[in-house]
């Protein structure tokens, strides 16, 4: 059993390779790896009560949801992915936006800046569901990304703004072989409600709280500036307050 973040990340890559179960975009390290039978596992996302419940949702802009985000807009429901490395905030998707037929190309990350509007301003929005993309996962809810943070701060972001709440679901979309044993959890790290692989769909055992917020002495200085929305969310609370 690994217990380190990044040595759980090196094997889940290493034997989604070697086994061939990665799928392009290839080598797969360093990605929230694709996979064969993606496309199984987003539908049954899809079809599931957390899907149809919501109206707004929240989703990662990597391969293997594209399916997810793509029914999204199918649905007319209202899309928001991350710009990124959130470098210019939000991508907002309305209903009516994409025109009929272009549902699939406004599911990639190109498509989704070209109809989409680019924004930090969510204000009115609610969202209902967020889907995140993973390297690892546990029966327990632990989850493990690609190493950037990125999506843990997203829900930091979104939380402090108010646009998420502790009972919005976060769920995910993974290989059976990705599911591990053990993942190290810290404060600020965002576990999964549900787990949909292609055969089956699991609720996890919610063993770990959600993040509050921004917990601003996790963040270092180059990655407040290099974020705008971040950095105007750190002026705006004054410099130094410390830990929340």
């Amino acid at each position: 059993m690994y217990v380190n973040k990044e040595d759980i990340r090196k094997y889940i890559w290493k034997t989604m390779e070697e086994k061939n179960i990665a799928i392009f975009p290839r080598p797969v390290y360093h990605r929230i790896p694709n996979f064969r039978g993606s496309n199984r596992a987003g539908l049954r996302l899809v079809r599931s009560k957390y899907f149809d419940e919501a109206k707004v949702v929240f989703c990662n802009p990597d391969s293997p949801q594209r399916i997810v985000r793509e029914h999204v807009i199918l649905g007319g429901k209202t899309l928001i992915m991350a710009s990124p490395r959130l470098r210019q905030g939000f991508i907002v998707i309305r209903r009516g936006d994409v025109p009929r037929g272009k549902e699939r190309y406004a599911s990639t990350i190109a498509g989704a800046f070209k109809y989409g509007k680019v924004t930090d301003d969510l204000s009115g929005l609610t969202i209902d569901l967020k889907v995140t993309g993973c390297v690892a996962v546990t029966i327990e809810g632990a989850k493990l990304g690609k190493g950037g943070g990125y999506s843990d701060l997203e829900y930091a972001i979104l939380r402090e703004i108010g646009a998420i709440g502790e009972d919005t679901p976060v769920v995910t979309s993974v290989h059976e072989i990705q599911i591990v044993e053990y993942i190290p959890m810290d404060v600020h790290d965002v576990p999964v409600d549900a787990i949909f692989t292609p055969n089956r769909y699991i609720k996890t055992l919610g063993k770990y709280p959600k993040p509050r917020g921004i917990y601003w002495d996790k963040l270092d200085k180059d990655k407040i500036e290099s974020i705008p929305i971040l950095k105007r969310m750190y002026l705006s609370r004054g410099a130094g307050h410390g830990a929340e």
